[in-house]
């Protein structure tokens, strides 16, 4: 099947991503429903569609392409909400990855702002950096949307630029429609100075949360 796109289980002080699986279907199902009107731009299942999302999800990890997770809160043990791997891109020469995306990102209400998304994206990162030795992570949003563009500069991520018209719109009433997309990436040669300015953040919040 040549190149599988795999993450394994990352696990840092506020959360933990376990591989996507239906044993979280009614956890995020909960998470999903907390408070709808802050997913704005980001597709978010329903309760109902959880179960098609998840298996929509295998079958896409089934591919290569995607590798799923569970966000799990470690204070209270359960899912509240999920990310991914995806769009891995290999070398023609050697299939070996160089470049690879974080995506599928959504938290339940009560996890947003808890720095939560921080440790998730700063455990992907290094997973992809130093374990895979990527040349670029990329992520990306939806252009209108400044709550998720302010989050993803506050990673570290730079900003690139706008591709008009580049994918689907999840924007509610713009079904079929396509959206401009914001890109922003970190590279191999900034990642130990984004580094530690993450590990900053996280061990601040930690401290926050436990004074």
């Amino acid at each position: 099947m040549g190149f599988m796109l795999e993450g394994p289980v990352l696990e840092g002080g506020l959360v933990r991503l376990e591989p996507l699986h239906r044993r979280h279907a009614a956890e995020l199902a909960a998470a999903a429903e907390e408070d709808r009107s802050t997913y704005g731009f980001t597709w978010v299942p329903t309760a109902a569609e959880v179960g098609p999302y998840i298996d929509a999800q295998l079958a896409r990890a089934a591919t290569g392409r995607l590798a799923p997770y569970a966000q799990i809160d470690l204070v209270s043990g359960r899912a509240v909400g999920a990310t991914s791997y995806w769009e891995p891109r290999l070398r023609p020469e050697t299939d070996e990855l160089y470049a690879v995306e974080v995506g599928f990102t959504w938290l339940a209400r009560s996890a947003q702002g808890t720095g939560l998304n921080t440790e998730s994206k700063y455990l992907l990162f290094r997973h992809a950096f130093e374990s895979w030795g990527v040349a670029r992570v990329d992520l990306k949003t939806d252009a209108r949307n400044g709550r998720s563009r302010a989050a993803i500069a506050g990673v570290g991520a730079q900003f690139e630029g706008v591709l008009r018209n580049w994918s689907r719109s999840w924007a509610p009433g713009e079904d079929g429609l396509l959206r401009d997309a914001a890109i922003f990436s970190i590279v191999a040669e900034e990642w130990p100075e984004r580094r530690a300015a993450l590990e900053e953040r996280i061990a601040a919040r930690r401290t926050t949360h436990s004074g």
